[in-house]
């Protein structure tokens, strides 16, 4: 039977990940994120997700920071395992275990091929199989969660298994009904959590207290203080779905007073203008955003 998460059923920030001007992880500025979302008393912190910019970074440095951030978080931490390849993701997933982490967060991993006929970025069979052999080698001790862009179908009968504690996925949370699900779309906070889902949410790492305060109002059945919250809430998110990610998010934080690093990848000169908006945007939203939500 898999490790049970009752405490990830909330609000769980996805990370970005610090880096310096040559792309190294910034550890330091990775702590001060840790720090200002912990203080917001999110469920939970997910490191090396997409927004956390996985495959751009080394093994080694992943299963250096998950150890680091396990002991600095005063929140559960869960660590994304994707890479290219069954071996890289086992010793991550080993590592992470070790470390303590709450969960694992496992997705396909990079190396299937995208299929443009079908839409399909893998064969099921294979990635079936994938699953089964990471279970087996992993040896448990953990909570897994599927994530990414199973089929349905795959994703249900591996969860038949009995070997993953539920999955974090971008379709409706409906489907997933009596599943541990965790929503990985933000434009469905509201009716995930009021259904009792937790939520991976990319705009708790920008707004952490504002995406606490309306969490509270959906838990203490205040439909006009939710109301409110969640209209500020659709108004960062419309700004962050118009603009390349995680590079917008990062745009975010680094407002917040941390050293995000550059863009990864070169961005057009109307897409560099727009993330300069959304920056001023976001600096002159922000404080009035703590001043509302820091009274309940």
């Amino acid at each position: 039977m898999p490790t049970t998460t009752p405490e990830l059923q909330g609000v769980n920030a996805a990370a970005v990940t610090p880096r310096g001007e040559a792309g190294e992880v910034n550890f330091g500025a990775t702590f001060e994120l840790i720090d200002y979302l912990s203080a917001a008393r999110v469920g939970g912190i997910a490191l090396f997700t997409a927004w956390g910019e996985y495959p751009a970074l080394a093994a080694d440095d992943r299963s250096r920071l998950t150890y680091l951030a396990v002991k600095r978080s005063r929140v559960p931490v869960l660590a994304g395992v994707g890479s290219a390849t069954l071996d890289v993701s086992l010793a991550l997933a080993r590592d992470a275990r070790d470390a303590g982490v709450a969960a694992l967060l496992v997705p396909s991993p990079l190396s299937f091929p995208y299929d443009n006929r079908s839409g399909r970025r893998y064969d099921q069979d294979d990635i079936r199989e994938y699953y089964l052999h990471f279970v087996a080698q992993l040896g448990g001790g953990v909570a897994l969660l599927l994530s990414g862009e199973t089929a349905r179908e795959t994703a249900l009968a591996l969860l038949e298994t009995g070997s993953f504690a539920g999955i974090e996925t971008a379709e409706s949370f409906d489907a997933w009904r009596g599943r541990t699900v965790l929503s990985g779309d933000d434009g469905l906070f509201v009716p995930a959590r009021s259904a009792g889902c937790g939520v991976l949410s990319a705009a708790a790492c920008a707004a952490p207290e504002l995406a606490m305060a309306l969490d509270r109002a959906i838990a203490a059945g205040d439909g006009e203080r939710a109301g409110r919250l969640g209209a500020m809430w659709e108004e960062l998110g419309g700004w962050m779905a118009q603009l390349p990610q995680p590079a917008c998010l990062k745009q975010a934080v680094s407002v917040r007073g941390v050293k995000t690093g550059p863009p990864s990848l070169p961005l057009s000169p109307k897409k560099q203008v727009n993330l300069g908006q959304f920056r001023e945007w976001f600096a002159a939203w922000l404080p009035g955003t703590r001043k509302l939500t820091a009274h309940g």
